[in-house]
């Protein structure tokens, strides 16, 4: 189910990730990483990968496994990332696998607004590591999670 849900997600709702090489890495309960890999379409001037492309890499690893956790409530829930900060760290060549680990977080963060219908906010982070093991690049995403009214 979860590879079906990023495989549509990502060709039919954000194509510009899937041109960018953005891929499924890995999709667990409370954690799910992506990847890319450093090639002619991503690339910047620097020859590394282009700082935005690691963002929506670093993004779809924390959305994704919220649109799920979402899903699994049968609620109508509206979620929008409200802000981004990054660091990066080390140029970004090869192939970096993107983690967010904050899935219990984010089920609580999503039981919150179902209960009290308002807005809740959570901030989530993503790690970006290359092949040799070392930190590229941190993000992190503040979420808003809003149970949408019933008509």
């Amino acid at each position: 189910m979860n590879k079906e849900l990023f495989k549509h997600t990502i060709t039919t709702q954000i194509p510009i990730a899937w041109i960018a090489g953005v891929r499924l890495q890995s999709w667990e309960e409370n954690k799910v990483s992506t990847r890319i890999k450093y090639d002619f379409l991503n690339q910047n001037p620097f020859k590394s990968i282009f700082w935005a492309v690691q963002g929506m890499a670093a993004e779809f690893s924390s959305g994704l496994m919220a649109n799920a956790k979402i899903a699994k409530t049968g609620e109508n829930i509206s979620m929008l990332v409200l802000g981004m900060q990054s660091k990066f760290l080390k140029k970004a060549v090869g192939k970096i696998i993107f983690t967010c680990e904050d899935g219990e977080n984010i089920d609580k963060a999503i039981k919150e607004a179902i209960s009290t219908k308002e807005g809740v906010l959570i901030n989530v982070k993503s790690i970006g590591i290359d092949e040799e093991g070392d930190i590229v690049s941190e993000f992190q995403f503040t979420w808003t999670f809003k149970l949408r009214e019933k008509k």
